[in-house]
């Protein structure tokens, strides 16, 4: 079965220097198809260079809340264009976070509700960050409601306990190799507690990166710190078919699965 990164941001600088053998590499992983979540106005036109690169490549643009606060007065605008010249484009990265010094979440909010209500009127694939702020998030999207198709928590980090009410509204939950990590084994029951039908895999690129046994591929930026090689895709899922105790065959099936009814409907 082919593989599938549900978010993964490969118009990062510091994964410039691979995009010219990634192609290569994603054939011998077969890894058929990758969402690139823009997530600020200045990196929407490299994510547009990707999409016209790369065919493996599912555009999505949105405004992340990290750089709510640096957003041109034409930002809305901007995006509607793009969703426009790009029918097959998602609506993201976007979000709310707490997490970050300094946030302003009434900005976040604002910026996050136009978002999702652009994605619930396009019926587009919505890519959705949170940090601290799971009830609130669950409190916006009971308001604003979601796109027909539902939504991705990517890289899920939430409780066990809203898994299910989550679920109900319409998410996909994404996991990445990052909560292979010895430190996040506190997340697991809540990653096995994801429905098969809504379950995604993800590397996160260049970030998330996961522990040396799942991963083939080794990057580091310049200053010797590693970083997470995108072609690292087979290893999340190897980590994914342990951690919920199935075959591989099945679960790549399973996300195939949900890949094409989320993404490509």
């Amino acid at each position: 079965m082919p593989l599938y990164d549900a978010h993964c941001h490969l118009q990062d600088p510091r994964l410039a220097s691979q995009l010219d053998t990634l192609s290569v590499r994603y054939e011998s992983a077969e890894i058929a198809g990758v969402v690139v979540n823009g997530t600020r106005e200045s990196d929407w036109s490299q994510v547009v260079e990707l999409t016209d690169r790369f065919p493996f490549v599912k555009p999505s643009f949105g405004l992340h809340p990290w750089f709510v606060n640096e957003a041109s007065a034409d930002w809305k605008n901007r995006l509607e264009d793009l969703w426009g010249k790009y029918p097959e484009s998602g609506v993201g990265e976007i979000g709310l976070d707490r997490w970050i010094e300094g946030y302003d979440l009434e900005r976040q909010l604002e910026a996050f509700d136009w978002q999702l209500q652009q994605g619930k009127m396009l019926d587009r694939p919505v890519s959705i960050h949170c940090l601290r702020a799971w009830g609130i998030l669950l409190e916006r999207l009971q308001k604003v409601g979601a796109p027909e198709r539902g939504f991705l928590l990517h890289s899920y980090g939430g409780s066990q306990e809203l898994v299910r009410p989550l679920a109900g509204l319409g998410a996909y939950f994404s996991i990445s190799a990052y909560f292979a990590l010895d430190r996040k084994k506190s997340q697991h029951a809540a990653l096995r507690a994801i429905p098969l039908d809504r379950l995604l895999i993800e590397t996160d690129a260049p970030d998330m990166l996961g522990p040396d046994r799942f991963r083939k591929f080794e990057l580091a930026q310049e200053d010797g710190e590693a970083i997470n090689h995108p072609a690292n895709l087979p290893g999340v899922y190897e980590f994914v078919a342990q951690l919920r105790a199935i075959p591989s065959g099945e679960l790549s099936e399973a996300v195939a699965e949900n890949w094409n009814r989320f993404f490509a409907r």
